[in-house]
């Protein structure tokens, strides 16, 4: 057995402390909201973002971060992406010299384009930083769905490690070296989600969601090949396989946004409909941003840019894929 804080009691902290539970670890989680940490106590329930789902008296849940980072072998940070950095930064004088962290949110942080792991490095600087990702609803985790992921580490023992503690016969974990490609699948894919939404929005059809996929998941790989990843990291779970799932479910809060938008409403009433950190908003730039520095074609991504905060109608920005000039899939030369 062992000894586990998930930092962040959402959807997705809260889902990962049920499969730690079952797998009979000592779990405490913990939220800097008050409310929140009353309410699951009461409760035994998620009532705004796990409905239905109980939660065994087993799991502790408190608004104590030092009780919940102290003596702990592995800690799991849940929070939104765009509060990695501040929770981080709150961590760091609670946890132990090589304290195993894994995160396990998806994002790049718009001002410095650092991926989490980086940030978590950055503010922690004592820690030992592994990731985890892939097509992982909360929602379908909380209900033992079947369920798969991969953990990136820098060291085969400790992503083996980290794989074991979570491992059961719903929730399946596959080992990487590659915390680049992962984290940057995990990210991007929330972006693309967007215009998935969008078209869905718009009332396209299934075409139009294959294609955005497909296109999608080559402008992620080309620039992950450009930063330094593995190729074989977007054709897996972190890569197409979230891309897939975020385009495709209604559980997708980066796809619900993205039909609002397409319904016409503005990006900001969106985010408010949906009532979650819609995380492709704040990639979205950071994106864009990484295109640039690497000098990298990402037709998609500048679209979504433009529609998100250039109040560019999106059926032009359709309009405007639609008719980039005309190109190759695979090109000729040396083939």
């Amino acid at each position: 057995m062992a000894k586990i804080g998930i930092i962040g009691a959402g959807s997705w902290g809260t889902a990962l402390s049920l499969v730690l539970n079952d797998n009979d670890h000592e779990v405490t989680v913990w939220s800097v909201l008050e409310a929140e940490i009353e309410m699951l106590n009461r409760e035994h329930e998620h009532k705004d973002k796990l409905p239905g789902v109980m939660i065994p008296e087993s799991i502790t849940f408190t608004t104590d971060l030092k009780l919940t980072c102290n003596d702990k072998d592995l800690l799991v940070l849940a929070v939104p992406s765009p509060f990695t950095r501040s929770t981080a930064h709150m961590m760091s004088d609670k946890v132990k010299d090589n304290q195993l962290i894994l995160s396990v949110a998806k994002g790049i942080e718009e001002d410095t384009l650092d991926r989490l792991s980086e940030i978590i490095k950055e503010e922690i600087p004592n820690a030992a930083v592994a990731v985890m990702s892939g097509p992982s609803h909360a929602e379908e985790v909380s209900r033992k769905i079947p369920t798969t992921c991969v953990v990136g580490a820098e060291d085969k023992n400790t992503a083996e490690y980290i794989q074991d503690l979570f491992m059961n016969p719903n929730f399946r974990v596959y080992t990487s070296p590659d915390i680049l490609g992962i984290e940057l699948g995990g990210a991007l894919k929330n972006v693309v989600a967007l215009a998935a939404g969008v078209a869905d929005g718009l009332g396209y059809g299934d075409n139009t969601k294959a294609a955005l996929i497909t296109r999608g998941i080559a402008e992620i790989t080309r620039l992950g090949i450009k930063m330094g990843a593995n190729i074989k990291t977007f054709a897996g779970l972190t890569g197409i396989g979230d891309l897939i799932v975020t385009c495709a479910s209604m559980h997708s809060r980066n796809r619900r946004a993205g039909i609002l938008i397409g319904q016409g409403k503005t990006m900001q009433e969106a985010m408010d409909e949906v009532k979650m950190v819609v995380e492709g908003v704040y990639s979205a730039k950071a994106a864009l941003a990484l295109s640039k520095k690497y000098d990298v074609k990402m037709p998609i991504i500048e679209q979504v840019n433009l529609v998100l905060f250039s109040d560019k109608p999106a059926k032009e920005a359709v309009k405007d894929l639609m008719q980039r000039d005309k190109t190759d899939e695979i090109t000729w030369e040396g083939y």
